[in-house]
């Protein structure tokens, strides 16, 4: 009963800690990603789309974004969608691909990122306590219905503990290293 459970356990925070990782990737840092416009949804033929399923991404250089549509009528709504994501960028359209420069970070606004990506990194240590919690009220349950011993649930919840530890720390590292990203100039 409990190596499967410690097992599902680390699977469900991996969960988190993938979320996380996803969260972080649509974070602007000083360097263009073409993860910045997973979001972007794009009017394309009579319903919403997400870009990457319009047209081809690419990051020519650190600060620019070229987006290459599999149809040129889309280049329009493309560059409308971009402009209006709220995510402070101004595409400029030259008939043949939309190109999005990416302004440099002002200290003010990377600071705002860094309290964001704390929040992210916040979330996910709730889901991954909450995850915990699950797991030592299972283990409590199995010993008060004499599935386990009170010793095994003692020593259960040292590994669920331990795992725990280990997720929180593997979160404080990803915080660490995007915080480093925003912050270099």
């Amino acid at each position: 009963m409990s190596i499967p459970l410690i097992k599902d356990l680390e699977q469900r925070m991996n969960k988190s800690l993938a979320a996380l990782k996803d969260e972080l990737a649509t974070v602007r840092t000083g360097r263009a990603s073409t993860s910045l416009l997973d979001a972007v949804m794009v009017n394309a033929y009579g319903s919403m789309m997400p870009l990457n399923q319009v047209a081809s991404m690419t990051v020519p250089e650190a600060r620019m974004i070229n987006v290459q549509p599999w149809d040129k009528g889309q280049l329009g709504a493309i560059e409308k969608a971009i402009r209006d994501a709220d995510l402070g960028l101004n595409p400029s359209n030259d008939g043949q691909i939309v190109r999005v420069p990416l302004p440099e970070l002002t200290e003010e606004r990377r600071k705002d990122l860094v309290k964001l990506v704390h929040k992210y990194s916040e979330a996910c240590k709730i889901a991954v306590r909450n995850i915990r919690r699950d797991g030592i009220e299972g283990l409590r349950k199995a010993e008060k219905n004499k599935e386990i011993s009170q010793d095994e649930m003692h020593t259960q919840e040292k590994l669920v503990q331990e795992s725990t530890d280990k997720f929180i720390k593997l979160i404080d590292e990803a915080i660490v290293s995007k915080e480093a990203d925003i912050m270099q100039v």
